[in-house]
Formats: C-alpha cells, sequence, structure tokens
C-alpha cells in the first residue's frame, strides 16, 4: 500500500472517530466498540490495520470515559382531598375539578338568561385515585357555575384564592346550627361558610337567584346579604346532599366571643339551656335585651350600615321572602390583645401532595365598607381588619366603653312566605294572641318590624 493510500485510509477513520465521538457525548450513554475492520469492511496490510487499530483504541479510550447520566424523575404532585368524611372529600374534588374546567372558558360579556338554568355534572365511577378517602363511586353537580363565577368576582373573590381556600384543606365541622337544624362548616381558612342546605332551598335560590345577581349589581356589591359564592348537588352512595357556599360574617383572624340571632320578634326568642353549654353559643333576641348589649357606632357608619339594611330588606319583601336573622358577632379587642391571636395559616406541610399553589388574592375594586381601607402592605394589629375579606366589620365608636369590632350580616333568606307559613302565622297567632310579636308574619311586617328592632339596638 502506498503512503497516499495509507494516509487516505487513516483519515477516513479519523473522520469516522470524530463522528462516533461526537454521537456519544450527545447522547452520553456508553457503546460497546465493534472490531474496526469487521465495522468498516476494509481488508489490507498490516500499516493500514495498524492505523485502524489505534484509532479503535482512541475511540474505546473515549468511550470509556464516557459515564451514563442518570435522570431523577419526581413524581407529579397531586391533590388528595384528605378528609375524615368522605363526602367532604367529594366536595373538594368537585370544587377543583369545577373551578379548574371555568379557568378554560371565556369570561362573557354579559350573562344570558341560560346561564340562571345551566349546571355542570360529572359521574366517576371505579374510582381508584385516593380510594383511601374517596369513594369509588360518586355525582358532582355545580348549579349555574358561570352565574356564581360573576358573583365570586362582583365580590372581589379570586376563582384561584376560593379553590385553595376549600381545597387546600378539609373543612372543619362546625357546633352551630342553622334553621331547622341546618349543619355547617367552615374553610379550613375561616374565610367561606359550606352549609348543608335542603332541596327546597335549592329551589327557591334557583327562584331568587335572577334577581339576586341584579340586584347585587346594582348596588355594587354593598349589602348585609349572604354572599353567594357556589351551589352544588353531591351524591355518595346513591344519597344527595346540597351544600351552599357563602362568605364567613365573622373574620378569620378576630375571634367572636359572643354571638346573637336577632330577628326582632320575642316569643321563644332565647337560647336554650343546652345552646349555652356550648363553646360560642347563639343567644337570641330577648338575651341581647336582657343582657343590656348595645351595638355602639358613629353616626356615620351607623347611617351607612341602615341605609344598607333598609335596601336590603326592602328587596327581600319583594321576593317575599321572610324568617330571615341579623347574625351579630361581637369581637373584644383588649381581651383579643391579652389572648394569642388567631393568624391564618398557611403552613407547607398542606401542600406537600399538592404541589406549590399560591393562594390568589381578591381581586377587583371591594364593596363599600364604613371601615379605613389598611396598608395591605403591613402588618394587621389587634382589633384591624382587611375590608376587602371581613365586609361585614364595623369597628365601636372611639368613645365606647369597650373596644370592640361588630360582625354584622342578613342570614338565612331562602324562606318563603307560602301555605305552610301561613299556616303557622295562624297557628301561633291563636296561641300567643294577635298582638304577640311571632316570628312568622308576612313579608312585608316582617320587614318593617325587623327593621324598627334593628334600629333600636344601635347607638
Amino acid at each position: 500500500m502506498s503512503c497516499l493510500d495509507s494516509f487516505v485510509l487513516f483519515y477516513n477513520v479519523k473522520s469516522l472517530y470524530r463522528s462516533l465521538k461526537k454521537y456519544i457525548l450527545l447522547t452520553k450513554t456508553k457503546i460497546e466498540m465493534s472490531e474496526p475492520i469487521g465495522l468498516l469492511g476494509f481488508h489490507h496490510a498490516s500499516c493500514s490495520l495498524n492505523m485502524a487499530s489505534a484509532a479503535s483504541n482512541l475511540a474505546a479510550s473515549i468511550a470509556s470515559k464516557t459515564k451514563t447520566k442518570k435522570k431523577h424523575f419526581v413524581s407529579q404532585k397531586v391533590k388528595l382531598f384528605r378528609a375524615s368524611d368522605p363526602l367532604l372529600s367529594v366536595l373538594m374534588w368537585g370544587v377543583n375539578h369545577s373551578i379548574n374546567e371555568l379557568s378554560h372558558i371565556q369570561i362573557p360579556v354579559m350573562l344570558m338568561p341560560d346561564d340562571f338554568k345551566a349546571n355542570s355534572k360529572i359521574k366517576v365511577d371505579n374510582h381508584l385515585f385516593n380510594k383511601e378517602n374517596m369513594p369509588s363511586h360518586f355525582k358532582f353537580k355545580e348549579y349555574c357555575p358561570l352565574v356564581f363565577r360573576n358573583l365570586r368576582e362582583r365580590f372581589s373573590i379570586d376563582d384561584q384564592e376560593y379553590q385553595n381556600s376549600l381545597t387546600r384543606r378539609a373543612p372543619i365541622p362546625s357546633d352551630a346550627q342553622g334553621r331547622s337544624g341546618a349543619r355547617f362548616h367552615t374553610s379550613y381558612n375561616k374565610r367561606y361558610v359550606i352549609k348543608i342546605i335542603t332541596s327546597e332551598d335549592v329551589a327557591e335560590m334557583h327562584n331568587i337567584l335572577k334577581k339576586y345577581h341584579q340586584y347585587i349589581v346594582e348596588c355594587h356589591g354593598n349589602t348585609l346579604l349572604p354572599q353567594f359564592l357556589g351551589m352544588y348537588r353531591l351524591t355518595v352512595d346513591g344519597d344527595e346532599t346540597y351544600m351552599i357556599v357563602t362568605r364567613n360574617v365573622f373574620s378569620h383572624r378576630l375571634p367572636v366571643y359572643k354571638k346573637y340571632d336577632l330577628k326582632g320578634s320575642t316569643v321563644a326568642r332565647e337560647a336554650t339551656d343546652r345552646e349555652k353549654t356550648k363553646e360560642l353559643p347563639t343567644y337570641k333576641d330577648n338575651d341581647f335585651i336582657n343582657d343590656g348589649q348595645k351595638i355602639i357606632i358613629d353616626e356615620e357608619n351607623k347611617k351607612m350600615f341602615l341605609e344598607k339594611l333598609k335596601n336590603d330588606v326592602e328587596f327581600l319583601a319583594q321576593l317575599k321572602l321572610m324568617d330571615y336573622s341579623l347574625l351579630v358577632g361581637i369581637h373584644d379587642v383588649e381581651r383579643g390583645e391579652q389572648e394569642q391571636p388567631e393568624e391564618e395559616s398557611e403552613d407547607n406541610d398542606a401542600g406537600e401532595e399538592e404541589g406549590t399553589e399560591s393562594d390568589g388574592g381578591a381581586t377587583g375594586s371591594p364593596p363599600d365598607s364604613p371601615s379605613n381601607t389598611l396598608d395591605s402592605n403591613r402588618p394587621l394589629g389587634p382589633g384591624e381588619f382587611d375590608p376587602v375579606i371581613d365586609v361585614y366589620a364595623i369597628k365601636s365608636h372611639e368613645n365606647a366603653p369597650k373596644k370592640e369590632i361588630y360582625f354584622m350580616a342578613v342570614i338565612d333568606i331562602l324562606t318563603p312566605y307560602d301555605a305552610k307559613k301561613k299556616a303557622a302565622h295562624a297557628a301561633k297567632t291563636v296561641k300567643h294572641g294577635a298582638g304577640a310579636e311571632i316570628s312568622t308574619v308576612n313579608p312585608e311586617q316582617y320587614s318593617k318590624r325587623f327593621y324598627d328592632f334593628i334600629t333600636t339596638i344601635l347607638s
């Protein structure tokens, strides 16, 4: 073989192993080299074989020094919706699914009539995920999803924050009971209340929802009425449970030390002995009067509060609704300073199974509040609150004997004055007399008596 032939052979082998080297470095994977003669198919003299052998040794040396890169795959983090009650696990799953689906739907310019009749349903069978905490078969139904999303926006509640509040941890059961023994839960951060309601309540909610939404639009969310944020039906083991979510009347960080449910009537309006044994009893009208309790606020706050209350009860009378109450919670600022403050818990352990989602802050312009807006960049001190979140809060008058924060809102507004209530009115009138202040009266009379009573407790 001539020197020229040897040079060409060496050049070809060198080019080949450059390509191999580049391939090895790109893939970072060990490869086993074959004999270069077999690989190239050359049958030449010893000179060319020596060159090929040298090149082969070079490539093998490169390959031996190249280490395999191990990839560490991190499993995707998912929410497990752990709750002792399977029903709550289904609620958490359903709200999470619903908000995720809504995030892909464009916000309409305006709501259409069909939006007030719409619903979304999902049926899950043979559900193996998180089977320790969730049933394998269940159904979840959300009523009027676009309407309630619009209401949340008008109440300055961000969907991501709403979702996290209801799904990051299991809701907490409350020992309080509503009308007819209705059960309550609060979200883990105490910002929302989940109430179990009846199918009749669902029907009444559908009856008033369009007018309720219109009223919220017209008053710009400046109301004492419940802030309805979502309504759901959960089916587990063939049993249907209805739930409605509202903003919590009370603060998530300022504990309430005394609580009243006021209707403006006096017949059978005292807390029972059993109720008084609870950690935070719900006292009633006669208890309020006998305690000599007063709501002491300044004239500006009083005027704003009564104006909202007047508009609200007139609206409820137009809808033929009655039997509602004013829920009053009282926070003692001095007592709150002495006790450990209740700060909102955002521990990292709650997020281990759910990724690194962050709480979305409330967006939009908050409803008008009689309280001064605080600088959101500084921490809240004793007796201070964020009016965007604690929308029902009012500070006591600066000259009041005790420094207090009052939380006041109208609740339980889904009772129509139907044939059943009319019959109850007749029976109570016979029993207690026509002049007795019974709670079951027609909506116009109820709204007037309710408003007049509330005006007497403000000073």
